[in-house]
């Protein structure tokens, strides 16, 4: 039998039709209507298709959205001056500088650069050791659709083993972070799990894989996760996007929908998703500093 397939663009939409009606009531009561400001340095298609998704998903929802273009040759003192003057702008609520960055432009430096408190990608270490320490100022957009996605699909958490392929400081690291921890008021997003780490390095990944009652792949390489992999009935959370021939397909194979309890599609998984928590950070990011 077929996993169930957990439609993240079905729950996307769901969370925007309720940011939608939030920000519709704050610009109705004389609050200024969130901002979102994306900074696009050269050309590189999957970041401009991304970018192009954001701003659509920002309009539909009230966020004012503006798009801050430069050459792929831009110095990084000119980009981290761009930075300072986005910080300081009264109507912007949220600051994401879409990645990857060309070679001249040191990364950390960017996300240094960033006023923590609109950081709506959740990249700044301030923000960072916040979620380490279990009290979050935003969630990371990407593991943030992968747990609301268990939860609005009531996917049991709580003593599970999660087995994480992907290391990465944007999914893997901390959406073990948050997979591991105990839920509170002030972290709702804790899910009282057991939790793997594994990449490329870690000794018989299949016998690993196997051990996960919910096996989460982040790792982009198409197909890396097969059913000899899988436990029978497990959940997987397939956060790759790769493109194929032409065609997006994610981490894990297609195989594996005939072994998984439950498994996200690419596309419509968890890339809705990810769009549908940057929304939410920057309405909350509004709300943390216009009241």
């Amino acid at each position: 039998m077929p996993a169930i397939r957990l439609d993240g663009k079905a729950l996307a939409d769901i969370v925007r039709g309720e940011l939608k009606l939030k920000i519709d009531r704050r610009t109705a009561g004389g609050h200024r209507p969130p901002g979102l400001a994306v900074v696009l340095i050269g050309e590189h298609t999957p970041s401009e298709v991304y970018v192009r998704n954001k701003q659509k998903a920002c309009e539909a929802v009230g966020i004012r959205s503006t798009l801050h273009r430069f050459p792929a040759d831009i110095k990084q003192r000119q980009l981290l001056d761009v930075i300072a003057e986005l910080n300081a702008h009264p109507d912007i609520h949220g600051v994401l500088v879409q990645l990857p960055l060309p070679p001249q432009i040191l990364e950390s430096a960017v996300i240094d650069a960033i006023d923590p408190t609109i950081d709506v990608d959740t990249f700044h270490p301030i923000n960072v050791g916040r979620l380490a320490a279990g009290h979050p100022r935003f969630y990371p957009c990407t593991p943030h659709g992968c747990v609301r996605l268990l939860q609005h699909y009531k996917i049991e958490t709580a003593g599970k083993e999660v087995v994480i392929v992907g290391r990465s400081n944007i999914v893997g690291k901390p959406l073990a972070l948050m997979m591991m921890q105990k839920p509170t008021p002030q972290n709702t997003a804790g899910c009282d799990s057991t939790v793997t780490l594994a990449h490329s390095r870690t000794p018989d990944l299949p016998a690993v894989c196997r051990r996960a009652s919910i096996l989460i792949a982040a790792v982009g390489v198409p197909g890396l996760i097969t059913a000899n992999m899988v436990q029978p009935g497990a959940t997987v959370i397939d956060v790759g996007i790769n493109s194929v021939a032409g065609k997006l397909v994610g981490d894990v194979a297609a195989d594996v929908w005939d072994v998984a309890g439950a498994m996200t599609p690419v596309p419509g998984g968890i890339g809705p998703m990810t769009i549908a928590m940057l929304l939410e950070n920057t309405l909350r990011a509004c709300e943390l500093l216009d009241g």
